[in-house]
Order: structure tokens, then sequence, then C-alpha cells
């Protein structure tokens, strides 16, 4: 992601609060080179990659596990696009989610001259009220790194990409099955900006290029695990949906974290979907001073971070009437 200095961007008004019923329409049809439309009659395929025969029961939202996910993630090395670390995070993530109880989609494909592969996870055939998503993969190059030796060599990503795939794991983990019809989406290639040949979000763009369904929510959380955690509402998100999330972190007694105040306009993955006239937020702190270097490791993040973001979005989901 990056700080947009663009300040013609149009905010897409939604009329009320969100509700929780379930009636959601087609958007038009668009398809892959193969003819198949993406996320279309998701039940007919569920044998892409089926759940585990046996699902957990929800538990609480364990912040520790979330921490030890993003220790997994850096095992694997930098998740660059293309590489074998990014091969074997796809696979892991896969694999994790099936053991909560969730199937799997794969969307492979290319965009702006790259491959893409993003996940989609979901526990029941029917179209989804909210897509909670987050960036899986890491920037190439460390260019913010105040030593000049370092800026050839790709970034670890703890906090910028590893941290919401934890939350998105342990809720995949814990959350009940009685709550509206939710996707959870491991978005590709967001992190290349500013790069030769490359560019920002371009896994969401490929993404919302295709979707077909009409969600009345779309969250985005990016770098959410920093140790000194600082969260402000983003200018780009979608002004009622912010207001529900912060909302119900200050119920949970986070308001010193979820801090009521505009700080940032932010190009991140929730652009393409308000592009595409979604609903849609950014949860992030920006204010992180290790972002795009060598220190992005996970010493930097915090299970404390990581379980005050994962609880917020788990009771919040949770909600009758959300």
């Amino acid at each position: 992601m990056k700080l947009s200095h663009r300040t013609t961007l149009i905010f897409l008004a939604v009329s009320g609060i969100l509700l929780a019923g379930s009636f959601l329409f087609s958007r038009s049809s668009r398809h892959l080179k193969n003819g198949q439309p993406i996320f279309d009659d998701l039940a007919g395929r569920l044998d892409s990659h089926p759940a585990s025969m046996t699902t957990p029961g929800p538990q609480a939202f364990d912040g520790q596990r979330a921490l030890e996910d993003i220790v997994t993630q850096i095992s694997f090395g930098p998740r660059i696009p293309g590489s074998r670390s990014h091969a074997r995070v796809v696979s892991w993530i896969q694999s994790e989610l099936k053991m909560a109880g969730w199937s799997t989609q794969l969307q492979s494909t290319r965009y702006a001259g790259h491959p893409i592969e993003n996940i989609t996870a979901f526990r029941s055939s029917q179209n989804p009220q909210v897509i909670l998503a987050a960036h899986y993969d890491s920037r190439i190059v460390a260019d913010q790194d105040t030593n000049p030796a370092h800026h050839t060599q790709a970034v670890p990503g703890a906090n910028d990409g590893a941290s919401g795939v934890a939350v998105l794991l342990e809720l995949s983990r814990t959350l009940p099955e009685d709550i509206p019809p939710l996707w959870l989406v491991f978005l590709d290639a967001e992190d290349n900006g500013q790069i030769e040949d490359w560019d920002w979000i371009l896994g969401s763009r490929a993404y919302a290029a295709e979707l077909q369904v009409s969600p009345q929510a779309i969250i985005i959380i990016d770098m959410i695990g920093d140790a000194d955690l600082n969260i402000y509402k983003e200018y780009n998100s979608d002004p009622l949906l912010t207001e529900s999330i912060w909302e119900q972190a200050a119920e949970l007694g986070y308001m010193d974290v979820f801090i009521p105040e505009y700080k940032y306009r932010i190009v991140d993955d929730h652009i393409p979907f308000i592009e595409a006239g979604f609903p849609a937020i950014d949860i992030i702190d920006f204010d992180y001073p290790y972002w795009h270097t060598l220190e992005d490791t996970p010493d930097k993040v915090s299970a404390e971070s990581l379980e005050i973001v994962g609880n917020t979005l788990w009771h919040w989901l949770t909600q009758p009437n959300r």
C-alpha cells in the first residue's frame, strides 16, 4: 500500500446502516480465459478444496496463536509472487482453512502481466454479506530501509502481509457458524508498486474485476500487528462502515487503538472495490517505522495487537442485526 496524493477520489455513498438481511443480487457476468465465471455457483465446486469433515466449534480469538501464524509465514521466506515461498504459503493457508472447516477456491489468473493467485474461503454456498480480506504477499525490495545496501533485498513482511493473514486464519477457527454468510479472501500481489513493471494492488484489482456477488461490506485489514498499534480512520474508506467498526471497537474498550480521527488517504486493496461500487474500508496502522524494511520481523508485532483487531472483527461479525 502507499499514501495517495490524489484528492479527487469519489466517495460512494451508501444509504442506511448495514443490514443483516440475506438478499444479494448478481453482478454482470465476467469470465476468465477458459470461459468459467469466477465465484459463480460455488456450491457446485466445493471440491476445489473441500473443508475437513470435522468442523471445530467456536472458540475465543487467540492472539498468541495468531502470532504463531506470523512466525510460520516468515519461516517460508519472503512471499514474492512466483517464488517457492509464495507457493508454500498458498498451500499452507488452504490447509489451515480446511482444518478449520472452510472450503477454498483459488483464482489463478494474470493481471497487468503478472500471475495472480487469490484465495477465497467459505463455509456455505450462500453469497456473502461480508468479505473480509488481507494480502499475503510481501514486497520484492526493502526500498525504505535506512541502509541502502538492503534496498535490493526482499521484505520479510511480518506486519505488512503476515499480520492480516494471521487474523483471518484465527477468525476462521473461532467464528461461530450461525453468522451471516462470510467470505475470507487472501489477496495476492498488493505490495509492489513503484517498482518497474509492477504496480500496487494487482491482486485486488483482478479479484474485483471478476467478482459476481454484491456483499454489503468489504473490510480490508493490513499492517495491524504493530506492537505500538494506532489505527486511524482512513479517508478513502466508506464512512458508514468505518463508523460501525469503530463503534464496535469502542464498545470493547479499544478507543486508544481504534482512534476516532482521520489521518491518512491510502491506496490499498479496498480501492478496487470502492471503484466497483462496494462499501469498503481499510483497517490499517500506517504509523509503522519498519514499513518496507528488513526490520519488518515478528519481534515488531504483538499478540495483544492481533487480538484487539481480531476481537473487534469477531464481535462485529457476530452481532445480531449487523
